[in-house]
């Protein structure tokens, strides 16, 4: 079940049903453009058999970024990186797809010039890092679709396969949808059909860049978990309204920066039963949708990746963090050498220091930079000098 392709409604097929979704590489330059390491680390990706390659999240605005190191597409001033990068891992017949996105208020404001959301509601905590945003004016909030458009058309002509638009994980898209942070009474706040006019516009406005038979995909949150936010009723309606007007993947995550959910911080004993983090949601979302839906968190056993396919309750296997350290993890899943997906445990030996949840986000990008300078991973790699060496690059 794992190796059956999967053909999408644009009419593209993806060779096999397992998916790497999402991972912030943070290793692009100061301007964001990605250097020759990227196109090694995907290359390594590509030969491990997978069938869609998400890249990290990609900016679309360089006076906005959500890290130091994050890449950035909004001009044609670099391309032939870019067409490098996508080269290379569309090799071995695998699907490449950029992440777009907005940090919104999201953005660090060290290396942000401009810090915006859909109004001026602060996150709660590190104030010094994420500053209050400014809430966008009708000519900011149509200049954020039009960047939108501008990077899918790049990413299509440095031959990248696919677009996924981020509009998770309390990102700005995902601000819009969100009446925990959209207080907005106009035409791009209130009703949920208003909250979500922006992530439709930008849909529409990505496809009219990049024609009917490019594949678009959008991940979104099944709820931000937090009080007075986009929930579940709110998702399934996005989605509904997605799929009607032809998007071609739906990747299903959940959870902000205030509640990261989807980091698998806290789980309910049946939702470890099961493994995935979002089963019981995308089952809810599947009875509103044809359209092809993928499950990223949790995933660690080839049975129960096989028995969620062979219900029809999701079309594509999302794993990240797992390809960080094991990137033929498809080949030997398919081949049946492994079946069940090894898992780090991470400690420093402090308790404030392993509660902040970037301690593994550093951890596994130092296991992607290993594979852009052409070593293997490193599964027992310390986790002290990770979290120096990273935090000092984002400051730097």
């Amino acid at each position: 079940m794992l190796n059956k392709s999967l053909t999408l409604p644009c009419g593209r097929t993806i060779k096999n049903r397992i998916a790497k979704s999402a991972m912030s590489e943070y290793m692009a330059s100061k301007k964001g453009v990605p250097g020759e390491g990227f196109a090694h680390l995907y290359r390594r990706w590509a030969n491990g058999g997978v069938g869609l390659n998400i890249t990290g999240n990609i900016m679309i605005d360089s006076r906005s970024k959500e890290e130091g190191r994050n890449t950035v597409l909004e001009d044609n001033t670099n391309l032939e990186a870019w067409k490098g990068f996508a080269e290379a891992g569309k090799e071995n017949n695998t699907e490449l797809w950029v992440q777009l996105n907005h940090p919104g208020r999201q953005a660090r404001g060290h290396v942000s010039k401009r810090i915006v959301s859909a109004s001026d509601v602060q996150l709660p905590f590190m104030k010094a890092i994420f500053k209050k945003p400014k809430a966008l004016t009708e000519e900011g909030v149509l200049d954020i679709i039009h960047r939108f458009g501008n990077a899918a058309a790049l990413a299509k002509e440095a031959g990248f396969t696919g677009i996924q638009i981020h509009s998770a994980h309390g990102y700005l898209l995902s601000q819009f949808l969100s009446p925990h942070v959209n207080k907005r009474t106009d035409k791009w706040g209130g009703t949920i059909e208003n909250r979500s006019r922006l992530l439709m516009s930008v849909y529409a406005e990505i496809r009219k860049q990049v024609g009917s038979d490019f594949p678009i995909g959008v991940k979104i949150n099944s709820a931000d978990f937090q009080r007075g936010g986009f929930t579940e009723d709110d998702s399934l309606k996005v989605i509904t309204m997605l799929s009607e007007v032809g998007i071609d993947l739906i990747e299903i995550s959940g959870g902000t920066y205030e509640n990261p959910v989807m980091v698998g911080l806290e789980k309910k004993q049946s939702t470890k039963d099961r493994e995935a983090f979002f089963l019981d949601f995308i089952v809810k979302a599947r009875q509103v949708t044809d359209t092809p839906l993928m499950l990223t968190g949790g995933f660690r056993t080839k049975s129960a990746m096989v028995q969620a396919l062979e219900n029809g309750e999701l079309d594509l296997i999302g794993i990240a963090r797992p390809f960080a350290t094991y990137p033929d993890l498809p080949n030997q899943l398919i081949s049946g050498e492994i079946e069940k997906l090894p898992s780090e445990v991470l400690t420093t030996g402090s308790k404030l220091i392993d509660g902040i949840a970037v301690l593994d986000v550093y951890w596994y990008a130092d296991q992607m930079k290993r594979m852009a300078n052409q070593q293997e991973p490193d599964p027992n790699l310390g986790t002290w000098g990770t979290f120096f060496r990273n935090t000092r690059a984002q400051i730097g």
